[in-house]
């Protein structure tokens, strides 16, 4: 009788409920969200920005190069495809900035840096 017990008991235990909660919230916070068809990109040198190779990238609803950049020095998007952001970690790092990557439907990601140009000068800004 003491055995059954045991173990309806340790069946119920909270930690299994916990862990499906915490493991649905990561879930929900690693979405993407629809940002544009892409159309073209531009490249700066390392020189010129922040020491990192930098893609420029405009899609439909970026249609303006210097609001949304990425690490990289050649985009291998094709004109057309559709363009996500997406959020890669459930906590914001030290800075209390979140990490992005702008991806497609298929292989090709990129990291989405925190430079974009504001009045013609660069600036480092939170997505």
């Amino acid at each position: 009788m003491f055995l059954p017990i045991v173990c309806l008991i340790v069946s119920c235990s909270p930690q299994l409920k916990t862990h499906s909660y915490l493991r649905d919230n990561n879930e929900v916070s690693l979405t993407r969200r629809y940002i544009g068809d892409f159309i073209n990109y531009s490249h700066t040198e390392p020189d010129y920005c922040a020491n990192a190779h930098l893609l420029w990238i405009r899609t439909t609803q970026f249609s303006t190069f210097g609001k949304l950049s990425a690490y990289g020095k050649e985009c291998k998007f094709t004109p057309g495809e559709r363009i996500y952001l997406k959020r890669m970690y459930s906590v914001p790092n030290a800075n209390g900035e979140w990490e992005y990557q702008v991806e497609n439907d298929s292989s090709v990601i990129y990291m989405v840096s925190q430079y974009k140009y504001d009045n013609n000068v660069l600036v480092h800004a939170s997505f």
